[in-house]
C-alpha cells in the first residue's frame, strides 16, 4: 500500500481545519498510509529584515529535510511550482506507484515559503494555484485533492 504524507511547518490552529483534515485523513484509510507531521514553525522579530527571514527559511528547511524519508517521491507546493489538474494528480499518482516508489510525501512550507535545499530535493514542484492561499487552507485543499486523486484512480464517483 502506498504511504503519503503531507510535512508542513506549522500547525492548525482553528478546529474546523483540524476537523476537515481529520476527516479526509479517515476517507484515505481505504486507500493508502496517510499521516500529516508538522515541523515546528520559526518565530520572527515584529518586523523582520532580509536576514531574519532568511535564517527562518533554511532553519524550517532543515526541519523538513529531516522528516522526508529517503527514496520518497517528494512534492514541494510552492507558486513557482507547476499547475495539474485532479485528473493529471492522479495520473502522476499512479505513474509513481508503477516505478516502485512506496511513498509520496508532499511539503508544505511556512509563511516565507520553502527553502532552496528543499525545493533542489524536490521531485515535482507543484502548484495549486497563481493565487495564495493560508496555510491551513491550503493543508485542507491538499488533503482534499489526495483524496480525489485515489479516488480518481479508484473509478468511485466522488470526482465528477
Amino acid at each position: 500500500m502506498l504511504s503519503v504524507n503531507i510535512i508542513c511547518v506549522g500547525g492548525l490552529k482553528e478546529q474546523y481545519w483540524r476537523d476537515a483534515c481529520a476527516e479526509y485523513s479517515k476517507r484515505l484509510g481505504g486507500f493508502c498510509k496517510f499521516s500529516i507531521f508538522e515541523v515546528s514553525e520559526c518565530r520572527l522579530p515584529k518586523s523582520p529584515s532580509d536576514a531574519d527571514i532568511a535564517r527562518v527559511i533554511e532553519a524550517e528547511g532543515a526541519g523538513i529535510l529531516e522528516k522526508i524519508h529517503s527514496g520518497s517521491f517528494v512534492v514541494a507546493m510552492c507558486i513557482e511550482g507547476r499547475e495539474m489538474d485532479s485528473v493529471q494528480l492522479a495520473e502522476k499518482f499512479g505513474q509513481i506507484a508503477l516505478s516502485g516508489r512506496s511513498r509520496i510525501e508532499f511539503v508544505i512550507g511556512g509563511s516565507y515559503g520553502l527553502s532552496g535545499e528543499v525545493k533542489r530535493r524536490a521531485d515535482l514542484r507543484l502548484s495549486m494555484s497563481p493565487m495564495t492561499f493560508p496555510h491551513q487552507l491550503a493543508r485542507v485543499m491538499l488533503c482534499e485533492q489526495i483524496y480525489r486523486a485515489f479516488s480518481i484512480n479508484a473509478d468511485t464517483k466522488y470526482h465528477k
